[in-house]
């Protein structure tokens, strides 16, 4: 896209983020075009979308696309793919016996649909997508940080049969790297949004006659956090342009963790005024705690980066941020 279409295209999501929610938002974004935009641009439309829905702090079915679409399984663009457990990367699904033992995440478009994908790995450690009945399987609705996410805890043993049928291969590395970037974009956009309510709380704010943005020590807490979120931004578009899995997973660490400093530096300067429920910044903090736990949490993704690194002992190739 050139500069005046990549302006009507971010024009046109954010008002339809401004104007819908839920089902709505995604029949919107359809409307819109987004899923062609995410098969010819995928880092403009993965970038732009996520970052606005963590502004927003809306809920959406963009990411099932994000992953479907990495994974080869474009026919199945508007189905519900079914996350791993918070805190892990590896497939919801293993294939054992005939059977297919089934535990992740589903996300709110869980409810609107019959079947869910469920992506599995076999004995041999390749990957198959199965189109699993919703009915099959236990439904938990996770009501714990971010109702509003609308998350849910799949679980069961199902046969191989009618209630399992396979789709095909599946590429979950893709997928997961594809699906990290998204949430990446979207704790940037959520970070921004802190500050933003941190820095108008900071010139509004009056103590010792003096707006409190004024004071050293609040300053400090808002410039780290601003430091802290473009560095991802800028980690996060090396890792596009990188491409590898690898400098996806490190810009998924990168963002989780830095949008987590945001939300306790933005805290700080809100002070009694961020524990109010009242005040929109709960919701933020709320989404960032739990995004920073999709595909992986960024302490468990340094960990794992880490072991990684010690173990092969070779250092990745460096690129300029």
């Amino acid at each position: 896209m050139d500069a005046a279409d990549l302006e009507l295209f971010e024009r046109s999501l954010r008002h339809a983020l401004a104007d819908h929610e839920g089902p709505g938002l995604d029949e919107a974004l359809e409307a819109l075009g987004w899923r062609d935009a995410l098969s010819i641009e995928p880092q403009t439309a993965v970038a732009v979308l996520f970052e606005l829905l963590g502004a927003e702090n809306a809920t959406s079915s963009a990411l099932d696309q994000v992953l479907t679409a990495a994974a080869g399984l474009d026919d199945e663009g508007a189905a519900c793919l079914l996350l791993p457990p918070l805190g892990r990367t590896d497939p919801p699904g293993q294939l054992q016996d005939g059977a297919c033992v089934i535990r992740g995440l589903a996300g709110s478009s869980l409810h609107h649909r019959d079947a869910v994908v469920v992506v599995a790995r076999d004995a041999s450690g390749g990957c198959v997508a199965l189109n699993v009945a919703k009915a099959e399987l236990e439904v938990r609705p996770i009501e714990g940080l971010d109702p509003a996410l609308g998350l849910s805890e799949l679980s069961g043993t199902i046969p191989l049969g009618s209630h399992a049928s396979e789709l095909g291969a599946a590429d979950w590395s893709a997928a997961v790297a594809q699906g990290s970037l998204a949430l990446g974009h979207e704790l940037v956009g959520a970070g921004r949004a802190m500050l933003e309510l941190a820095r108008s709380h900071a010139l509004e704010r009056v103590q010792f006659g003096r707006p409190i943005g004024s004071f050293q020590a609040v300053r400090h807490r808002l410039s780290d956090s601003l430091v802290a979120i473009e560095a991802a931004d800028g980690l996060l578009a090396a890792a596009w342009e990188d491409g590898t899995p690898l400098t996806a997973s490190m810009a998924k660490a990168f963002a989780g963790r830095s949008a987590r400093t945001a939300a306790g530096h933005c805290q700080q300067v809100l002070a009694g005024m961020g524990f109010t429920a009242e005040h929109p910044y709960h919701r933020y903090l709320r989404r960032v705690m739990v995004l920073d736990q999709l595909l992986g949490a960024s302490s468990s993704l340094t960990r794992q980066l880490g072991e990684d690194l010690l173990g092969d002992r070779r250092l990745p190739s460096l690129f300029p941020l």
